[in-house]
């Protein structure tokens, strides 16, 4: 946050005539503005949509926007040495009335017919009209940090009267609540005291819940309720192993980076369809122990210009603040597609935000990106320094298949019924469904039980599940060439395989 005075105070000092804080929390935001300008000496002016406020005197005028700026415009004194704040600008900015106004405002300042006189647009970015695209610089405030947040927990506490939490557990509770606002922290912070007096390890469940609140009221990314675990996953023990490895990194993140280990990106899975990227996206977030969300590219597409990019940011500013986190992107190819062949103009400034976020991140968000055509992928989003690791997850091997069969014969016939199937003809199954996908063969099993139920078996046997394979066209037959090609392509990439092979 220091930052971010720092940088107000630079454009104010420099005369820079409009500064647009792209905030949605004004209380906060104006009060450090107001602290800037007392500093400065000069005097703050403040409009919002009741209408405008002289701290000067204290004295409120009832005006609209346009009907504000003239009376300011008309009396340039008024305005010199003083820092005029104007709220909720995101729903007047595109009319051509204030447009006008703002850009006389910004000429006046420049020419020097304002001394010492800066507008501070606080609002959420919205579209910039092109006229006032010189005149405007664009601020968006720094998250508290660690360090920051650890200071508000021990004045809180000794505030309240309660005990500080030890150094471990005050580290962990600034980390989960990077992100959150100051009103947010305290609310908190004075929710825990009011549950049962102490700051502890059990207020982390109303971190959680309050970011859980944040991202529902975004409307940009969604929070996907996990139950998948690695064992629901037959197969891909290669990646298995590798991400394993990074929870432990995640789980013992502040040993590790004292240690010198860098904190994990992400991966990227790319490969067949219906062979459990997806599931294996959830069930990473189980085994990190971490909340998922998922980023779909669809509600980041807005109709206005720039509303789009302003959607990714906010998108990347919540992933950040949820951290930490598993953020997931389903089907990469088709938000970035366009980009490999020029693609709109739109699309790839949206890709280059996300590029440049994946390059520098140093948040504790885990990126699971899961792909099918990596072929209309930009080559930059496959180099090193992106995600930590590639992998191509082709059909299931025999042994794959076996326990795919095993997996969910066992989730719907309990132990015993997987038990039949396995002694009998267990290896006519595997042996018939090469090239199926493990959806192709959790179907193949879904209509087995069905069709054994319906026909008042008693018990499911092997005849029922081969009768449904003979009937059967898996994802390789009706998707062949695709899937030839798809093959073809990521044998030529050499990306580490998922399985043991």
């Amino acid at each position: 946050m220091e930052s971010f005075i720092k940088t107000i105070e630079s454009y104010m000092d420099a005369q820079f005539p409009i500064l647009y804080i792209d905030t949605m929390e004004y209380d906060q935001i104006e009060s450090d503005v107001m602290d800037i300008a007392k500093r400065f000496g000069r005097g703050v002016i403040r409009w919002g949509q009741r209408g405008m406020r002289d701290y000067a005197d204290n004295s409120f005028a009832k005006l609209e926007l346009t009907k504000a700026l003239d009376a300011l415009l008309g009396d340039p004194k008024g305005l010199a040495n003083r820092v005029l704040i104007i709220e909720d600008i995101h729903f007047f900015i595109e009319a051509p009335e204030t447009i006008a106004r703002l850009r006389e405002l910004a000429q006046r300042i420049n020419s020097g017919e304002l001394e010492d006189c800066t507008a501070v647009l606080v609002a959420p970015l919205g579209n910039i009209p092109k006229e006032l695209g010189r005149y405007l610089t664009i601020i968006v405030p720094d998250d508290l940090t660690a360090a920051e947040i650890s200071r508000m927990i021990v004045a809180f506490a000794e505030e309240q009267g309660v005990d500080v939490p030890q150094k471990d557990l005050l580290d962990q509770l600034a980390m989960n609540l990077k992100g959150l606002s100051r009103t947010e922290i305290e609310q908190i912070l004075s929710l825990a005291i009011t549950n049962d007096g102490v700051i502890d390890a059990g207020d982390l469940d109303l971190v959680r819940s309050q970011k859980q609140q944040m991202i529902k009221k975004s409307g940009i990314l969604e929070m996907v309720q996990v139950k998948e675990r690695m064992e629901d996953i037959g197969g891909l023990e290669n990646l298995k192993d590798w991400l394993q490895r990074k929870a432990q990194v995640f789980q013992n993140i502040t040993k590790a980076q004292a240690f010198g280990v860098d904190i994990p990106k992400g991966v990227l899975i790319a490969g067949m369809p219906g062979c459990g990227k997806s599931l294996t996206a959830k069930a990473a977030a189980k085994m990190f122990g971490m909340p998922l969300l998922r980023m779909d590219m669809g509600r980041l597409m807005g109709k206005y210009v720039g509303e789009s990019e302003g959607n990714m940011r906010r998108a990347i500013q919540l992933t950040e603040a949820s951290s930490p986190c598993v953020l997931w992107i389903d089907e990469l190819e088709k938000a970035f597609a366009g980009v490999k062949g020029g693609g709109s103009e739109v699309t790839t400034r949206l890709f280059g935000n996300f590029l440049t976020w994946m390059q520098e991140k140093d948040s504790l968000a885990f990126v699971v990106a899961t792909a099918n055509k990596i072929d209309v992928l930009p080559p930059e989003l496959l180099r090193k320094g992106r995600f930590d690791e590639i992998f191509y997850v082709d059909f299931p091997n025999e042994g794959e298949r076996e326990k795919i069969f095993e997996i969910h014969i066992k989730k719907r016939r309990g132990k015993d019924g997987w038990q039949k199937i396995k002694n009998d003809r267990l290896q006519s199954l595997v042996e018939r469904t090469k090239g199926y996908c493990g959806a192709d063969i959790e179907g193949v099993v879904r209509e087995s039980i069905e069709a054994a139920f319906v026909s008042k078996k008693e018990e499911l046997t092997t005849d029922e599940i081969l009768q449904v394979i003979s009937h059967t066209s898996p994802i390789s037959e009706t998707m062949k060439e695709a899937i030839e090609e798809m093959g073809k392509q990521y044998r030529e990439k050499n990306f580490t395989p998922a399985s043991e092979r």
